[in-house]
């Protein structure tokens, strides 16, 4: 929905310093979306600045200060610090009367924040990423905080249509304060180099495998499970495979214990979280994303601009689809199914550039980025 371009404003003398509100700010895709925005963006007009609702150092704060962003700390909200939640917003806000536009991509707690945000006089985004709060009494709760939001919020942002329906409803996503934002990405940092992939490769110990690649955090919506259980299929019809996850999160241990005792230690790789994602897609030889549920789906738009086939599940939204490269299978189809299908590619394929079809479809971060840059400029001057 980029059609609604606001004009370039002239450049300020200092720059306009947007707060974005997240609970951490480790590898996740919304983070990852931001500091590929926040690298990019002009910052002699644009600074973003960061209210974290955590005290535990972060992936991407060293960089952020070496960038010129400021990071704030919240007490994360757990319902019983209600009122010392909303305070403490408040003397924020007391503070640093210098924001006049607030990012809040942190959801569950946005109608709180941005309903101060709004009294103190600035302008609030509020930016869905997701299509799924998961299951449970605790997805219950999320849903009933979230509703409010597409009435409090000045502007709603989101990364896929699905995305948008989900958190903000049919109706307000056919607004015109509605803009579905590309989770661009820096196209060539991704494009295949063979050399780099076998590297990486002879960096594991796994040259001459066939690499089933994944990319993402160890929650419940990535379905790792079934990954693990697909791949156990896998290496029985193909003892030279390996399972090499890109990540970290909560789910780990429990990851780590049936890798185990599935008897597959030795071929499948934690290789934890990476600043080297774009370099260890290279070495991979298929890429499987059999996500439970996605705002857009990331890893899959990385996966393809570095030339490679993915398979993923019926839930992973349609903008995440920019190439030919991607294959779909219902999650409820059998392990073999989706084990026959991920061995075709095993005898080996070309891999594709794809830079052409990624920017057709908005996934340059250099035209994204101009687009944000030009619509905060715009409504911080509308404040003034």
């Amino acid at each position: 929905m980029h059609e609604k371009i606001y004009e370039q404003s002239s450049v300020r003398e200092s720059p306009v310093r947007i707060l974005h509100v997240l609970g951490r700010l480790n590898r996740g895709g919304a983070e990852t979306m931001i500091m590929n925005i926040y690298r990019e963006i002009d910052r002699s007009q644009i600074q973003f600045d960061f209210i974290i609702h955590t005290e535990e150092k972060c992936d991407y704060e060293d960089e952020i200060r070496c960038l010129g962003g400021e990071i704030f700390n919240i007490p994360r909200y757990s319902g019983k610090n209600h009122f010392s939640y909303k305070n403490a917003w408040h003397s924020f806000f007391k503070k640093h009367p210098e924001y006049k536009v607030i990012h809040g991509h942190m959801r569950s707690t946005a109608t709180i924040y941005l309903n101060i945000a709004k009294k103190y006089g600035l302008k609030t985004i509020a930016h869905s990423h997701s299509s799924s709060s998961g299951s449970g009494l605790s997805a219950v709760v999320k849903n009933i905080y979230q509703y409010p939001i597409r009435y409090i919020a000045d502007y709603l942002f989101a990364c896929s249509e699905s995305a948008g329906v989900w958190l903000f409803g049919e109706r307000a996503c056919r607004k015109d304060n509605f803009f579905i934002i590309n989770n661009a990405i820096d196209v060539n940092e991704f494009i295949y180099n063979k050399d780099i992939g076998l590297k990486k490769k002879r960096e594991f110990g796994i040259e001459g495998k066939f690499v089933i690649g994944h990319v993402g955090r160890f929650n419940t919506s990535k379905n790792h499970e079934l990954l693990l259980d697909i791949f156990r299929l896998i290496h029985s019809k193909d003892d030279n495979t390996v399972l090499m996850l890109v990540g970290d999160g909560e789910l780990r241990e429990i990851l780590e214990r049936k890798v185990t005792t599935l008897g597959l230690k030795n071929s499948v790789i934690f290789a934890g979280n990476r600043s080297d994602t774009n370099e260890l897609l290279q070495s991979m030889d298929i890429f499987v994303f059999p996500s439970l549920y996605e705002g857009l789906g990331i890893a899959a738009v990385e996966a393809q601009a570095s030339g490679l086939h993915c398979i993923v599940s019926d839930k992973i939204p349609k903008e995440a689809f920019a190439t030919d490269l991607v294959e779909v299978i219902p999650l409820n189809s059998s392990f073999e199914i989706w084990a026959d299908k991920i061995l075709m590619y095993a005898k080996g394929y070309t891999r594709k550039i794809t830079y052409n079809q990624l920017k057709s479809c908005g996934y340059d971060i250099v035209e994204s980025t101009k687009w944000v840059k030009c619509f905060y400029l715009k409504v911080h001057k509308d404040i003034q």
